[in-house]
């Protein structure tokens, strides 16, 4: 006994003297949905004019209060200086840069704040921040150019600003609830639209002062479903200001266009009255001789390629940059001599930073791995941005434009991240529909070993024009997925952003055929790997993703069981959406009733015999809750295992904290029901 005692005291000993946060005391964490929550999330910066300066707005959640706040940070460019700017615990945002740098203009709603204000906040010294605007309706997407502050509001046409207080004090008075419309949109995504108000342009003077109508004295409204700060930009001088509005104000059928317009004046004028598809994102040169938008020519597509236009306001000449370059200007800025563009560009499974010259040479890419996104450029040509991927959540970088190599500003989540035991992950290539190569990601669980045999879930991406690209996905993330245990895959079928503009259009009207071919293929493909278990694969996507998983429902098809969230499920009663997909484009059912019969789910529901969790929300009104009761009353009906999950207070996605835990805690349940996770 006493032999034994003196190697148990050593080994006592031994433990007692590990550092507290030392890996063998100290285990790490996976990336469950409570770490997710745990994250701040950064959002798009802005830097100062002279280049010293960055601010972006931060998140934070709260799980015992399901609440959240957002606070601005300021950053300097040199990595010298990160700390918290604004901490009133509201929701502060859209921060733009005086034309000196010295101020910060902000939005924020606060103590008696009956809707969101512009505030004031100095930069360089002490100070606290003050109110600039008592807009009744409210401030969005501020802009600061010379003298002015440009911002939008959604206003009463025909009421002065007392009267509109008035009406608003009124409606939050009354007891009635209902809401008429007498024509289209009523609803965007999650929010009804009032008929009787318009979105409008103001300007007020940054020393203080009444708001100046710029729109509303020419009659035109910014489009009446959404409105930020892609809609407008400000010439340098304030001479012009360019907008985009509906030219045909016809909410069933709208085409949007860019109009100029002089601040004080009455008449705007349309400057691509003879493109019938969207124009969009305007945007100034540093000079103010040219504007830059983006254009589409398919009307009635809206992942239709946005070709980069020039429009010369000396003698209204029009040409496009780049025109055989088979991918979307998105995310762009100009540089500061007016040379050409920086653009966050969707190319290939990865949104990149491509240098675009406004001349003839080919637009190159700065950036490679990992995503980038939020560009914003200083006079001096510093050029910040937000970088994330599938491993880490968003971050703020300075980035060289020459080599694109970063060098981080911030710190934010790394206390949390260092004790994240994260998995890896890879880009594979594989032969789908017709032969062609299809991109796709592959996620594995932390300690993966590629002598055991691991289920596999398949994740299906919605749009469908919406490639998956190297970012951190809060709401479906591959990661946490991996780390229950699962190899987890995302693949960018036919019909994808970022592969061309013949490979995004492969799928119309047809949504089925080769997306089907592409998800079965994947299938296969993993079921050739020695790392996978055939016998325990799972499939499931929203959206489009639970259209197409609806119909793998009464396909053939690998998988035990489906994840279908906010499924598109009967095109008919689809018509019920804020947004009609295929009668923009290929006519209404009552048209040609073939596509709509060839393509809607709910015609293949006498062949569905695959266990399915569904789940939506109440305030999804770009695709209606009554798709998942069909869906599910119908997997009833013919006896298939099925769970309903239904969130009265929830939109298209999952956005509140215990709401999303939830979410990822159902899901888990069920995916391990039907396939058992890790490796074996």
């Amino acid at each position: 006994m006493n032999k034994l005692r003196l190697p148990i005291i050593l080994i006592a000993v031994f433990l007692l003297s590990i550092p507290a946060g030392s890996a063998m005391q100290e285990e790490k964490r996976t990336l469950s949905a409570e770490v997710l929550w745990e994250m701040k999330r950064t959002g798009t910066p802005v830097i100062s004019p002279d280049g010293k300066w960055v601010v972006a707005p931060v998140t934070s959640y709260d799980l015992g209060t399901d609440g959240s706040s957002t606070d601005l940070w300021l950053f300097a460019s040199d990595g010298s200086v990160e700390r918290q700017l604004t901490m009133s615990g509201f929701a502060d945002g859209q921060p733009a840069f005086s034309p000196d740098g010295s101020i910060l203009a902000f939005v924020s709603r606060r103590d008696k704040d009956a809707a969101s204000q512009i505030y004031l906040l100095p930069v360089d010294e002490p100070g606290e921040a003050r109110r600039l605007t008592d807009v009744p309706t409210g401030v969005n997407s501020p802009k600061w150019t010379g003298n002015y502050i440009y911002f939008i509001s959604r206003v009463w046409p025909d009421k002065n600003w007392e009267e509109m207080a008035e009406q608003i004090k009124k409606e939050l008075e009354s007891n009635m609830s209902a809401r008429t419309w007498n024509a289209l949109p009523y609803a965007h995504w999650d929010h009804w639209i009032d008929e009787e108000r318009q979105a409008h342009l103001f300007r007020i003077p940054a020393s203080g002062g009444d708001p100046e109508p710029v729109t509303q004295p020419a009659g035109w409204e910014l489009p009446r479903s959404s409105q930020g700060p892609a809609n407008y930009d400000v010439a340098p001088d304030n001479s012009f200001v360019a907008f985009t509005a509906d030219s045909k104000r016809d909410g069933v059928d709208p085409e949007i266009d860019i109009f100029l317009i002089r601040p004080g004046s009455s008449e705007a004028i349309n400057i691509t009255p003879e493109n019938e598809a969207t124009d969009g994102s305007p945007l100034f040169s540093p000079d103010g001789r040219y504007i830059a938008f983006n254009q589409q020519r398919i009307k009635g597509f809206y992942a239709d390629k946005r070709r980069l236009i020039i429009h010369d306001l000396q003698n209204g000449r029009q040409r496009e940059v780049a025109g055989d370059w088979d991918r979307s200007a998105d995310g762009l800025v100009w540089l500061p001599d007016g040379s050409g563009f920086y653009g966050a560009i969707d190319d290939a499974g990865t949104r990149r930073i491509y240098h675009i010259d406004a001349g003839r040479r080919r637009p190159r890419a700065v950036t490679g791995e990992t995503d980038f996104s939020g560009l914003a450029i200083s006079d001096n040509g510093t050029l910040v941005a937000v970088n994330q991927s599938f491993v880490y959540p968003p971050r703020l970088v300075v980035v060289d434009p020459v080599n694109g190599g970063t060098r981080r500003l911030d710190t934010i989540n790394d206390d949390i991240l260092e004790n994240v035991d994260i998995g890896t992950y890879e880009s594979v290539t594989y032969q789908g529909a017709g032969g062609q190569d299809i991109q796709m990601w592959v996620h594995y669980p932390p300690g993966f070993d590629k002598n055991q045999k691991y289920p596999l879930f398949l994740l299906i991406h919605g749009g469908p024009h919406s490639g998956i690209t190297d970012g951190f996905h809060f709401r479906w993330n591959a990661q946490t997925f991996a780390s229950w245990g699962y190899v987890t895959a995302w693949h960018n079928f036919h019909g994808s952003s970022g592969f061309g503009q013949d490979f995004t259009d492969a799928i119309n009207p047809d949504w089925i055929t080769k997306p089907y071919a592409d998800t079965r293929k994947a299938a296969e493909w993993f079921a050739a790997r020695p790392w996978i278990d055939e016998t325990r694969m799972l499939a499931g996507g929203g959206s489009y993703g639970g259209y197409l998983s609806s119909i793998l429902l009464g396909r053939e098809h690998p998988f035990n069981a489906l994840v279908i969230h906010a499924p598109v499920y009967n095109l008919y009663s689809q018509m019920a959406s804020d947004f009609a997909v295929h009668s923009d484009r290929f006519g209404d059912y009552w048209d040609d009733p073939s596509i709509y019969k060839d393509l809607s789910p709910h015609y293949f529901a006498g062949d569905f015999n695959t266990p399915a969790l569904i789940i939506h929300g109440q305030l999804d009104y770009r695709v209606p809750v009554g798709q998942a009761f069909e869906l599910f009353r119908t997997l009833q009906h013919r006896s298939v295992d099925s769970r309903l999950i239904y969130y009265p207070d929830e939109n298209h996605w999952i956005l509140k904290p215990n709401n999303s835990i939830y979410w990822y805690s159902q899901v888990r349940e069920w995916i391990e029901k039907y396939a058992p996770p890790g490796g074996r």
